[in-house]
């Protein structure tokens, strides 16, 4: 039997479970909302052109309105003005878009402090207990926000002070960039960075450390918490749109059973 389909027939028979990290898109999805003067996306819409009806009596078919930065979805280099002169989103090779993961599992740190920063000694003992980060592969981090997702205000969690989110460092988001062979990053979030990184020194430092070096972000990623530790493969397809910055994407994991 092939390698393929040998694959193939692990699916069918649950020897591999495939498990959606994605979330439902919705007109209800949570999405970023920057302070004035900055611009922000659009929620997320369907708006239909015909349902079986005179406008098209056998089909039913939708246009959408939706940001590229919307629900789970991927950011490419060029969205961070570090890596303007990389890769767009359609650019992203696609053998890239395949790749081992690991989960780190901070969610006891997150529920008890809400403004939890990943740093570099836990990544280093995390090492320590289950082997290098994979090469070319993502690190998925895993906070239990994805529990709040239904909520847009319980999802964004700001006060009169902005957003309290859980992420990462300034210097973890340095180290994994330059020093780390992961392909990318991935967080139940809204975004990769914390919900105080405006704040931050640069601001933002996942988006400006993991985007210049040349790396990829994955967004309110849900189900982390069925994926092992280690040896899950991560497909992380988004949209071929030329030029853009990113695109909403269907994240998938494979797991052998």
């Amino acid at each position: 039997m092939s390698v393929l389909s040998s694959l193939v027939e692990s699916i069918r028979s649950g020897a591999i479970e495939v498990i959606d990290l994605t979330a439902p898109l919705s007109s209800e999805t949570p999405i970023l909302m920057l302070p004035e003067p900055f611009g922000n996306t659009v929620p997320f819409r369907l708006t239909e052109i015909s349902r079986y009806d005179d406008r098209g009596p056998a089909w039913y078919w939708n246009d959408i309105t939706t940001g590229e930065h919307t629900g789970t979805h991927f950011d490419a280099p060029v969205h961070w003005v570090t890596g303007r002169d990389g890769e767009d989103v359609s650019q992203v090779p696609p053998s890239r878009l395949i790749g081992p993961a690991v989960v780190l599992d901070f969610a006891g740190h997150a529920a008890a402090d809400p403004d939890f920063l990943l740093q570099i000694q836990h990544v280093k003992e995390w090492e320590k207990a289950n082997g290098p980060l994979p090469e070319g592969g993502w690190l998925l981090y895993r906070t239990g926000w994805d529990a709040r997702s239904g909520d847009q205000a319980s999802f964004l969690n700001a006060d009169e002070t902005g957003p309290h989110t859980p992420g990462i460092s300034v210097e973890c988001a340095q180290w994994l960039a330059e020093e780390t062979p992961i392909a990318g990053l991935g967080v139940e979030t809204v975004g990769t960075d914390a919900g105080a990184a405006h704040s931050f020194d640069p601001a933002f430092p996942c988006h400006s450390f993991l985007l210049g070096s040349g790396k990829y972000g994955l967004t309110q990623l849900r189900n982390l918490d069925r994926l092992p530790v280690t040896g899950a493969v991560v497909l992380a397809p988004p949209l071929p749109i030329v030029g853009g910055s990113g695109s909403p994407v269907r994240v998938l994991a494979l797991v052998e059973r």
